[in-house]
């Protein structure tokens, strides 16, 4: 074969995976939708597969199943985007880790868990009432907090490193306190059923944190 063709090819096959991306967003843009308009067991992949306007294979072939599209959409909600980075391991939280300060660094998580939680928190909503009909979301749901408790342990550490903790809190009582205070279900009840601006739950978490951890 000609080498000229050889870059024709590559070409074409960066086209695909841009193409191919662009339909995996698509679809899960449908599904964040019809999710939260219809709720996870109401909505069936021929449902999705018609607001992204493309056939139902195509999800099949995208992601197997709907409790696949679910995990999916949590993960691109919590990080932002599609790339295949732990959440803990991207900019933002790295730049926690190396903040020297504690305070700042709590301020930082309170910004961070801010915009998470605005944008994966109706999600959670989403695989938590799914979990009552369906076994298998239960479970991904209950990995997915373990999961984020894990990531809590990791974070007071990176805060542990630069000083004490208040006194008498052991680790294991800081991770299980940051845990809580930074749920999707805390920012809902003061957010959307308190009527609080995202400001002032910021503001709140940052000096909740720095309140419960340190002296």
């Amino acid at each position: 074969m000609p080498e000229e063709v050889k870059p024709r090819r590559r070409y074409n096959s960066t086209i695909r995976q841009e193409q191919a991306g662009e339909t995996r967003a698509r679809i899960l843009a449908a599904a964040r939708k019809l999710f939260l308009e219809r709720g996870y067991v109401a909505t069936s992949i021929e449902a999705i597969a018609k607001e992204a306007g493309v056939a139902a294979q195509t999800v099949y072939a995208a992601y197997g199943n709907k409790r696949t599209v679910l995990a999916r959409l949590m993960d691109v909600s919590v990080g932002d985007d599609d790339q295949p980075v732990g959440v803990l391991e991207r900019r933002e939280p790295q730049r926690m880790r190396n903040e020297p300060d504690q305070r700042t660094q709590l301020r930082m998580m309170a910004h961070g868990i801010r915009e998470i939680v605005q944008r994966a928190g109706p999600i959670f909503d989403v695989m938590r009432g799914a979990g009552t009909a369906e076994p298998e979301v239960a479970e991904l749901y209950a990995r997915i907090q373990e999961e984020r408790r894990r990531n809590m342990a990791r974070v007071v550490g990176w805060v542990a490193a630069n000083g004490p903790l208040r006194d008498g809190l052991s680790m294991d009582d800081a991770a299980d306190v940051v845990w809580t205070l930074t749920s999707a279900d805390v920012h809902r009840l003061l957010t959307a059923d308190s009527g609080w601006p995202e400001e002032r739950y910021e503001r709140w978490l940052g000096d909740t944190l720095i309140a419960s951890l340190l002296p």
